[in-house]
């Protein structure tokens, strides 16, 4: 008992030791761990508020649409577009194709590079590549589309089959 109440004072008196000889450091690293969590908070706080804004708009690109504003919606969808929001960004393309916003093929290429650069899983890459090719077939451009689809069969994605059946034809 004696032996570990000695034993308890000893690590109490290198701890106070400890901090007497390094304060400056152990202060130092209490502020920059409180500081690396404030800026985390911060980024995460301005990451939601972003994300908001940006489902805000993509509701309101709804809604115009459905009241046949679509000068308004073509530029609410852009906006979303080229913030590179993971999920409204193709959401938005998506609306932009299905709806004929854009008859511009290279502003409409160019929506596809845009959302094709974002840091998305290798799911949502070849369904991004699959409409990609789609739309080149639609616009005329069936080698470039072919080409795609190709990349799309080698990957043996779950939508090899469904390139293979387009390429039959």
């Amino acid at each position: 008992m004696e032996q570990n109440l000695e034993h308890k004072t000893e690590l109490k008196d290198r701890l106070i030791e400890f901090y007497k000889r390094n304060k400056i450091k152990v202060f130092s690293l209490v502020i920059l761990i409180l500081f690396l969590i404030a800026t985390i908070i911060v980024v995460n706080v301005n990451y939601k508020k972003k994300n908001s804004i940006i489902g805000e708009k993509y509701i309101e690109a709804g809604l115009y649409l459905a009241s046949g504003k679509k000068n308004k919606t073509t530029q609410l969808y852009e906006e979303i577009i080229f913030s590179k929001n993971k999920f409204y960004s193709i959401l938005a393309l998506n609306n932009m194709l299905e709806n004929n916003l854009q008859t511009n093929e290279n502003k409409i290429l160019n929506y596809f590079e845009t959302v094709e650069n974002l840091k998305i899983s290798k799911e949502q890459k070849q369904i991004l590549l699959f409409k990609k090719a789609l739309y080149l077939i639609k616009i005329s451009k069936i080698q470039e589309g072919n080409n795609l689809l190709s990349e799309i069969i080698e990957s043996k994605s779950n939508l090899s089959p469904l390139a293979k059946e387009i390429l039959d034809k």
